[in-house]
């Protein structure tokens, strides 16, 4: 019975530890790619002509802080389920979206290059497609908390594209 009880996907040891592991990896994530983003807001994106749809400034980092949390809670929730190779590609993918959107702070913020930017963020939402349809296929409640965050880069990739339009 021991034995049964170990392979459960809940059972696996130290889970608040990977919990805040997850929630480090990804508010990290948030952290660096701040320090890229915030100088350029007041000067050179303030600069940017943007389509009537570009939502104020404010919105965007409570809209980023919710969804990294979604998405590391996500994660772990898929950490959790039992070793399969399913379950590693998922946690690959995931680890690869979280650098392409680190990624796409650096090149558009910092790097100020708007067209790398708009190939990098189709690549990003790829991934996050991807990882959003194996987290689906591991646990529901970890594909639908990626939802909100495939919404929100589907927006900000349009937004994306506009600004780089019109720029």
């Amino acid at each position: 019975m021991r034995t049964a009880l170990i392979q459960m996907p809940y059972t696996r040891p130290h889970r608040a530890i990977a919990l805040v592991g997850f929630l480090v990896a990804t508010y990290m994530v948030a952290a660096v790619s701040t320090v890229f983003t915030a100088p350029a807001i007041a000067g050179w994106y303030a600069g940017l002509a943007k389509p009537s749809f570009n939502p104020p400034n404010e919105i965007f980092g409570p809209v980023w802080l919710a969804l990294y949390t979604l998405m590391a809670i996500a994660g772990w929730l898929v950490w959790k389920r039992a070793d399969s190779e399913l379950r590693s590609r998922a946690l690959l993918l995931f680890w690869v979206q979280l650098a392409l959107n680190f990624g796409w702070s650096f090149l558009f913020f910092w790097g100020h290059r708007i067209g790398l930017a708009v190939v990098e963020i189709l690549l990003l939402w790829l991934a996050i497609l991807g990882t959003t349809v194996l987290f689906f296929r591991l646990r529901k409640m970890a594909g639908w908390m990626f939802v909100p965050y495939l919404a929100w880069v589907s927006f900000a990739s349009l937004l994306n594209f506009a600004i780089w339009r019109r720029n």
